[in-house]
């Protein structure tokens, strides 16, 4: 049961990666659109693209926590 928790706090550990990824292509995005106001839809675009899949990804993580704790 201990070996299971641990593993469960490790795969909930992908949220620290998704929120540091989002968090510097927030900031990369907002220095591009300051930058090229022109180009705002296109960075707004892809950066929205890119926080999609990054938050997919610590869902992924949350969801084998959760199935980890329920022994599925």
């Amino acid at each position: 049961m201990t070996l299971l928790a641990i593993a469960a706090g490790i795969a909930v550990l992908t949220g620290i990666g998704a929120g540091v990824g989002i968090g510097i292509a927030t900031a990369k995005s907002a220095d591009a659109i300051a930058r090229q106001p022109e180009a705002s839809d296109k960075i707004r675009t892809s950066l929205l693209l890119g926080c999609a899949l990054a938050e997919a990804t610590a869902i992924y993580g949350f969801v084998i926590a959760l199935l980890l704790v329920l022994k599925l």
